[in-house]
Order: structure tokens, then sequence, then C-alpha cells
């Protein structure tokens, strides 16, 4: 079936719902969802999402939004579509532009405007050590001393795991669980479910309807579509390689140990088997020379251990 929705997972698809200028009622809504009321947002400003480093030789940043609020707090949001290496420490490095530019010339008391980095994954990470953390959806980050106590309440890193998002339609409870259903499932909605008949949720869908695009748009859309599957194709491959490859190794491993355990095994059998057949042996030439000594059955049994009735046979 021919998608009517873009995908919001494209770089262009999140771009159109909630990075353009006609989107700031969505990108709002969004962030009040995903914020504590009293951070309550009630205008955006879109910033430069390229953000240069202090000198030549530092590195750039390029978010894919960057907003200001009008109490002058930043938000970098993120659509992260697989797993990179050091994906947290690039939150990280960018969090650093926004509070580097906050330095004003001359006398400054360095009281700095909160900054959020938020992160939407559409993969989860792997380095949790309990069930709940595995499972959960949101995870928030803040500066903590050693006592779990927040030592700098300013920045604030949100990371949203898609995968761990599984609520259906007739679960759906808060405003943040709308928008996830909403941002997971877009490209495969036909009609706009019941529950998004808000004057939000209707103005997205707008945005995200394929036949209200120009031309160009469509041809920006398929060319980003593109490099998102053939992305994803790369990372489910590479994903697949090494499950095959580790399974492989691990049957080979099994292999390997069974075998070396059976020889290690029959080793210790065979030395015991060999000392008590060694044992008794002696016992039966002690016993031999016992009886031609002419000691009696009674006393030769008391000397090796055997029966008497093993003895007399001898």
């Amino acid at each position: 079936m021919k998608a009517k929705y873009i995908n919001p997972y494209t770089d262009f698809g999140f771009k159109k719902i909630f990075g353009e200028e006609a989107s700031k009622p969505l990108l709002i809504d969004f962030l009040n969802a995903l914020l504590p009321e009293q951070n309550e947002i009630i205008d955006l400003t879109f910033k430069n999402t390229e953000q240069l480093g202090l000198t030549d030789l530092d590195r750039k940043a390029i978010y894919d939004i960057y907003c200001e609020n009008d109490k002058g707090e930043k938000f970098i949001v993120e659509l992260q579509k697989a797993k990179q290496n050091y994906f947290r420490e690039r939150t990280i490095y960018y969090s650093t532009f926004p509070i580097r530019e906050q330095a004003e010339k001359g006398e400054w008391n360095y009281n700095l405007k909160a900054v959020y980095c938020i992160g939407i994954l559409d993969f989860t990470f792997d380095d949790y050590e309990t069930e709940p953390e595995r499972s959960e959806v949101l995870h928030i980050i803040k500066l903590k001393n050693q006592n779990g106590k927040i030592f700098y309440n300013k920045l604030t890193y949100l990371y949203l795991e898609m995968p761990n998002f599984t609520k259906q339609e007739n679960e759906l409870e808060t405003r943040l669980d709308k928008w996830l259903y909403f941002i997971k499932n877009l490209e495969d909605f036909q009609q706009i479910p019941t529950i998004f008949k808000d004057n939000v949720f209707t103005k997205a869908f707008e945005k995200a309807e394929l036949a209200n695009m120009k031309q160009d748009e469509l041809d920006k859309y398929e060319t980003s579509l593109k490099v998102f599957r053939d992305n994803k194709a790369v990372y489910d491959y590479a994903k697949q390689t090494a499950y095959d490859e580790g399974r492989t190794e691990g049957m080979s491993t099994g292999m390997i140990e069974g075998k070396l355990a059976g020889k290690i095994e029959g080793k210790i059998e065979g030395k015991l088997e060999g000392k008590l057949e060694g044992k008794i042996e002696g016992k039966i030439e002690i016993a031999k020379s016992a009886k031609l000594m002419g000691l009696s059955v009674t006393d030769i049994a008391k000397l090796t251990g055997l029966s008497e009735e093993e003895i007399s046979k001898l």
C-alpha cells in the first residue's frame, strides 16, 4: 500500500514536521509534553543549526533542530536513526555550544540559561544493568553528585528510545504518548485516527501528507527516504552478520569445548580406573603370598580387605 504520509525518521520528514517556521506550534506542543509543567514553553525562536568552534581547529556541530524559548533557554533536538559510536559523547559535545555562546563580553556573572539536549532514537542503548531501565522509553539525565543529589539543574539530556514504545491507540494516556505514537506509526496511517482530532495534530497530519507537497519537496523527500533506507539496510545487514558470526562462533566453540571436555573426562576416568585396578591386583598378589605362607583365610581377609570367598578362589 502506497504511503500517504512522510516517514518522520527521514531528515526531511522530521524537519518538515518540527523544524519549519510554520511548525512552531507542533514543536512547542511536543516539547511541553516532554518537559515538566513548570518548564512550559510559550514561544520559540529557531536558531542556526550549524555551530562553529571557537577556532579553526575546533570541530563544528550541525543539529537537526536548534531553538530558544522566550526565557532564553536552549533546545537541541536530534533524530538518530541507527546506533553510532560515541553517540552520548556527541550529544554532550553538542551541549557545549549553546553553553559557550552565552558568554558575554566584559563583566559577566556566569548566570547561564538552561540547555536541553533531546534525542529521539530509533534504537535502544544496550548497557543498562536492570530490566526496568532496559525497557523504559524516556531516560532523563542530569548532573548529580555521589549521593544522587542534583548538582546542576540547567543541563538536561533526554533520550527517547522509540523501539521500547509499544503502546497501541487504546492504551495512550498522556500527551507524550500521543506524540510518540504519531512519530512511530505516521508512515503507516491511511487516515487520521480518532484520538488525533485536535487542532495541533490536525496541523501535523496536514504538514506530513505527501499530497500537500510541491514537486521540489517531494524530490527532496525521495532523496532523504533513499538515504534512510540505504542506511537502514546497511545497519540491518551488519546486525544480522554479527548475529550469524556470533552464532557460528558459539557453535564452533561449543563443539571444541565438548571434545576437550570429553578427552579430559576420559583421561580422568582412565586414571581412576587404572589406579583402582592396580590396587585390587596388588591385594590379590599379597593374598596369594600369604596363602602360600600358610596364613588362615580369616587373617588374609583382615590383611588385604578382600572377602573370604575371593581369597578361597585364589
